[in-house]
């Protein structure tokens, strides 16, 4: 935190922000623009964003971008779509972001259906929300013509979702150097936030052995036998609960018939913490009983090391906090208690985590409405007053960025 951070009057600051004309004009566009959002984030929903299959939405995203006056609109070659709307300071930006997949699989319906002001669609919640978001949030800035004093840079991103593994953000970080601030917008009330990232290790462990017919081998090793071996011992680890830390087996699979010895059988293994040391501990003792497992089995029988097990990562999303006197969490607080609501901090697992592992300032914010059903098929969103949620998250970008020539970053040092 640098000095200018120490000395900040958070509150002051969003008071400030609040009493100027260009704030306030962007306010109530964001109400009045309530409407025609929805009617957006309705027409995004109906295209299918599959895991790694969201090109089709990042091209309706790009044309809105450009449709909206954003500079510079590309689509890197993650498939991440960006632009940029310029600050009177270049050096460092502040990104406003939101994903474009959703975790529905290729084939899913996705048309949506509104029922008594109500509207029910796979993915309009998560995250047709959050990209709604910032569509709304470009349009008032440019209809108020507020000039951020560090440039805003806009992102769907991909790669959000399950085995997507976070793969947008990781490598929007990867090739650049020159974010000073991060936002993410996600479904839910403008009240909750969160500022700590749940990292998370993801294993498939596969166990291999000779197979045979379970009378006439009997005696061989069985790959199902050393998995449920290594199921046992996992089940049996115990992980501290501060810093929360938690583990599953989630699937698991393998075996050819009832009267087989099987030949092979797979786990998932999710493994989540939010310090990224807890995460590493518990990894090292999930992988020791996979390998005493193969061990044990393989002694049970006598027959040597028949059995083998294989080891992928197929996710590896980092962890981080950040302390309640953090820069930004002291701006959201503000900008939340502003609005007569107080937040509510939820650890959660976010694009924001790649920001958070690497000590740049981040948060996920809700980008408003009502909504349920997240991640099933009778997924809904509410849009009364979802407006609320924008304005917070407008609120805490400009608290981020400055305003030119009228109110100071809450993160970076003085423009001189």
């Amino acid at each position: 935190m640098d000095g200018q951070s120490k000395s900040l009057n958070y509150d002051q600051v969003i008071s400030d922000l609040l009493t100027l004309p260009t704030v306030n004009e962007a306010m109530n566009f964001l109400a009045a623009d309530n409407e025609a959002t929805t009617t957006e984030q309705i027409e995004l929903t109906s295209i299918p964003a599959p895991p790694f299959k969201e090109a089709k939405k990042g091209v309706w995203i790009a044309g809105r971008f450009q449709a909206l006056g954003l500079k510079d609109v590309h689509t890197d070659a993650e498939g991440n779509v960006l632009g940029f709307i310029p600050g009177t300071a270049d050096e460092k930006k502040i990104v406003i972001s939101a994903h474009l997949d959703t975790v529905f699989p290729e084939g899913t319906k996705v048309d949506p259906v509104i029922k008594d002001g109500i509207v029910y669609a796979p993915g309009i919640s998560d995250d047709g929300r959050g990209l709604a978001v910032l569509l709304t949030l470009i349009r008032a800035i440019q209809a108020s013509e507020i000039k951020p004093l560090h440039t805003l840079l806009f992102v769907a991103t991909v790669g959000e979702e399950g085995l997507g593994d976070l793969r947008g953000v990781k490598a929007l970080f990867r090739e650049r150097e020159d974010i000073g601030g991060f936002l993410s917008v996600e479904p839910g009330t403008p009240e909750r936030v969160t500022a700590t990232a749940v990292g998370s290790h993801r294993y498939k462990i596969t166990f291999k052995g000779p197979g045979g017919h379970s009378f006439g081998q009997f005696g061989l090793p069985s790959a199902i036998h050393a998995l449920g071996r290594a199921i046992a011992a996992i089940s049996d680890l115990t992980v501290p609960s501060d810093p929360v830390t938690t583990f599953t087996v989630g699937t698991i699979s393998g075996g050819t018939s009832i009267n087989s010895i099987a030949q092979e059988a797979s786990m998932g293994l999710d493994m989540r913490s939010v310090s990224q040391e807890a995460l590493s501990e518990l990894e090292d003792k999930a992988m020791q009983c996979i390998h005493q497992a193969v061990k044990d089995e393989n002694a049970r029988w006598n027959k040597g090391d028949l059995i083998e097990a294989s080891i992928e990562q197929v996710g590896d999303r980092p962890a981080g906090a950040q302390p309640a006197d953090a820069p930004a969490v002291q701006a959201a607080t503000a900008v939340i208690r502003a609005f007569h609501l107080e937040p509510v901090f939820k650890p959660m697992s976010t694009d924001s985590n790649v920001a958070i592992n690497l000590g740049i300032p981040a948060l996920t914010l809700s980008g408003g409405g009502e909504c349920g059903g997240e991640h099933t098929l009778e997924e809904f969103y509410n849009p009364e007053k979802a407006y609320l949620g924008a304005q917070t998250v407008l609120l805490i970008m400009l608290a981020f960025s400055g305003i030119s020539k009228q109110s100071p970053s809450v993160l970076l040092p003085p423009v001189q």
